[in-house]
C-alpha cells in the first residue's frame, strides 16, 4: 500500500493529515453500519482514515460532530429505513447547531451508491454523499463540506481505494477484539437476478496476496488471532500472487495461515459455482481454516434457480456438499435462502424444504424476496402475494431452526476448541466461540481472552453453549 498509508514521509517529517492532527482540537465521530460483515469492515477503515484527521469515534451519536451511516441495499425497504434514521439525525443536527456546534452528516455505502443526489433532495441535512468505492475520499469530502453542498462521490473510480487507506494503530485494533474482518475482494460478475450488489459493488475485483498478507501480520502483532476473509463472491478471488499470476483464495489462506500468532481463518460469503477443488482441499489440510463454511443455495427448485440466474441446480449443490464432507467430515454448514421468489409455486418451495432436510445445516439466514429496484427480478411476473411469502418463511425458519438446536445440542458432552473473546455477561465469566461459530460462556479469567482452549460443553441453550474450561486451563484462575 501507498499514499495516505504512511504517516511519516522520513524522519521526524509529519505528514499534512498528521500536521492537521497534532493542531486540531479532538473531534468526534459516530458510524453506524448497517447489513453486511463488509460494511462493518468498511466503517473500521473509514474511522481509521479519519483518525489522523483528528477524528476520535465515539458510541453516541449526541456528541458527533461528523456522523457516517454506512448502509446497505441488499433487504427491504433499505433507503427508507435511511430516510427514517437520518430524520431523527437531521433533529440531532439542529439540537447541536443551537448550542453553537456544527455537525456534518454522511450517507455511505450500498444505498449511497444507488440513490446519489436523491438523498439531498429527500434530507436537506445531510452534507454529503459516498459510494463503498469511493471512501477514501472521506477526508477530503469533509474538507469540501465546510464551504460546500451537496458533494456526491459515486463513481467507480480508475484508483483502488485501498492504496488510499490508512492501516489501524495497535490502539485501534485492540479496542475491536481478537477476532478481525479483512476485505479481500468486492464485487460480482453473477448477476444473480434478485440482487443489486453488481450495480452498488461494482465487477470483482481482488487485493494482491501481499497486501493481505501486511494487512493480516498488522492485526496479528496487535493481538488478533483470527480473521475472516471478506468478500461478496469471496471464493472467487484471484489477487495478483507477486510472481506474475493469480492465487486462488486456497493459496490466499495458506499465506495468511503462516502468519505467526493467527489461529483461526474463516472466509465468506461464498457462492457454490466458485468453490473450487484446491479450496475443498484446503478445508482438509489447513489446520487454521474453520471448519465452517456459508454456502448459499437461496431455493431447492431448479426452476426458480434458474429465474434467480444462480447458474447451478439443486443436485449440483447437494453433490457439492457431499464433496465438501468427504473432505471435512465434521464441517458445519450455513446457508441463505429467498422465500416467495416470483412464479415460486407450493412445489418449488416443498423443493426447498426438501433440501434443508438432505443436507442439514447448523445455521442459515432467511429471507422474504423483495424486488430490488433495477434488477432483473423486479420485472418479472408472478410476484407472490405477501401472505404467501410470510407463511413460508415461517414454516422455512421452523425447519432451519430445528436443525441448528440439533446441532447445537449434539455438542453437549463433547470437548471442542473456543477462542475466547470477550468477558461474559456474569461477572467471572468469558465469551468465545467454537470453531462452528457457535456462542459459548464459561468460567474463567480474562487472561484467557485471546486463548483457545479446549471446553467441554456441558449444556445448550437457545443461543449460546456453556462449557467448562478443561482442568489444565482452568488452573490458571487460580492466582500464585
Amino acid at each position: 500500500m501507498s499514499g495516505l498509508n504512511d504517516l511519516h514521509e522520513g524522519p521526524g517529517v509529519l505528514t499534512e493529515a498528521a500536521h492537521r492532527a497534532e493542531s486540531a482540537p479532538r473531534r468526534r465521530l459516530f458510524i453506524q453500519s448497517f447489513g453486511c460483515q463488509m460494511n462493518v469492515y468498511d466503517a473500521q477503515r473509514m474511522a481509521d482514515l479519519l483518525a489522523p484527521e483528528g477524528y476520535a469515534e465515539t458510541s453516541q451519536a449526541e456528541d458527533a460532530d461528523v456522523i457516517v451511516l454506512n448502509t446497505c441495499h441488499i433487504r427491504e425497504r433499505a433507503a427508507e429505513k435511511i430516510f427514517s434514521e437520518l430524520g431523527k439525525l437531521r433533529a440531532v443536527k439542529s439540537e447541536r447547531a443551537a448550542s453553537g456546534r456544527d455537525t456534518k452528516i454522511v450517507v455511505a455505502g450500498c444505498v449511497a451508491q444507488a440513490e446519489g443526489g436523491e438523498i439531498f433532495r429527500r434530507q436537506k441535512a445531510v452534507d454529503a454523499v459516498v459510494g463503498p468505492q469511493s471512501y477514501h475520499r472521506l477526508p477530503e469530502l469533509l474538507r469540501r463540506a465546510e464551504t460546500e453542498r451537496g458533494l456526491v462521490e459515486t463513481e467507480f473510480p480508475a484508483q483502488d481505494k485501498f492504496d488510499f487507506l490508512v492501516p489501524p494503530t495497535p490502539e485501534q485494533v485492540r479496542k475491536r477484539g481478537v477476532s478481525a474482518f479483512v476485505t479481500v475482494q468486492e464485487g460480482c460478475d453473477k448477476f444473480c437476478s434478485f440482487c443489486v450488489v453488481p450495480y452498488t459493488r461494482g465487477a470483482e475485483s481482488s487485493r494482491p496476496v501481499a497486501e493481505i498478507v501486511a494487512e493480516v501480520k498488522t492485526l496479528v502483532s496487535a493481538g488478533v488471532r483470527e480473521v475472516t476473509l471478506l468478500g461478496q463472491n469471496v471464493n472467487a478471488y484471484h489477487g495478483a500472487n507477486g510472481a506474475g499470476g493469480a492465487a486462488s483464495l486456497a493459496e490466499l489462506c495458506a499465506r495468511i495461515a503462516a502468519t505467526p500468532g493467527l489461529a483461526r481463518i474463516r472466509y465468506t460469503t461464498s457462492h457454490p459455482n466458485d468453490m473450487s477443488a484446491d479450496l475443498i482441499a484446503a478445508h482438509r489440510d489447513e489446520a487454521a481454516l474453520m471448519p465452517f463454511l456459508h454456502l448459499p443455495v437461496q431455493a431447492g427448485s431448479d426452476r426458480i434457480l434458474a429465474a434467480m440466474n444462480r447458474k447451478h441446480k439443486s443436485a449440483d449443490y447437494v453433490a457439492l456438499v457431499a464433496e465438501i464432507r468427504a473432505a471435512r467430515p465434521d464441517i458445519a454448514l450455513s446457508s441463505d435462502f429467498i422465500v416467495g421468489f416470483p412464479g415460486e409455486t407450493e412445489a418449488d418451495f416443498e423443493a426447498t424444504l426438501d433440501l434443508v432436510e438432505r443436507v442439514g445445516f447448523a445455521s442459515a439466514f432467511s429471507f422474504k424476496y423483495s424486488p430490488r429496484l433495477g434488477t432483473p427480478g423486479s420485472d418479472l411476473e408472478n410476484q407472490v402475494e405477501e401472505s404467501v411469502k410470510s407463511t413460508r418463511l415461517s414454516r422455512l425458519q421452523a425447519l432451519l431452526e430445528a436443525q441448528r438446536q440439533a446441532f447445537n445440542h449434539a455438542l453437549v458432552g463433547s470437548v471442542v476448541e473456543v477462542l475466547f473473546e470477550k468477558p461474559g455477561r456474569h461477572p467471572g465469566q468469558i465469551a468465545g466461540k467454537t470453531p462452528y461459530m457457535q456462542a459459548v460462556h464459561a468460567e474463567g479469567s480474562a487472561d484467557l481472552i485471546g486463548e483457545t482452549c479446549p471446553v467441554e460443553i456441558v449444556a445448550a441453550g437457545s443461543n449460546s453453549l456453556f462449557g467448562r474450561v478443561a482442568p489444565s486451563r482452568a488452573a490458571r484462575e487460580v492466582p500464585i
